[in-house]
C-alpha cells in the first residue's frame, strides 16, 4: 500500500527547493568575492583621481 502524503507540504517543498536552486545560480552568476569588490572600487577611485589630475582651472561650482 502507498504512504499517504500531504499535497500541501509537498507542493510547498518542491518550492523551496526550485528557490533554492534559482538563489544558487544568482550567487554564481552575480556573486563577487570581497577581494574583487575591493578591487573595482580602487580602480574607480585611481580614475578619478587621474581625471581630476588632468582638469585645466578651477572645477565648476
Amino acid at each position: 500500500m502507498a504512504d499517504i502524503i500531504n499535497l500541501r507540504k509537498a507542493r510547498k517543498a518542491k518550492a523551496r527547493a526550485e528557490e533554492e536552486t534559482r538563489a544558487a545560480e544568482n550567487r554564481v552568476v552575480f556573486g563577487r568575492t570581497k577581494e574583487e569588490k575591493r578591487l573595482a572600487r580602487a580602480r574607480q577611485e585611481l580614475a578619478s583621481r587621474q581625471l581630476e589630475a588632468h582638469r585645466r582651472g578651477k572645477p565648476a561650482e
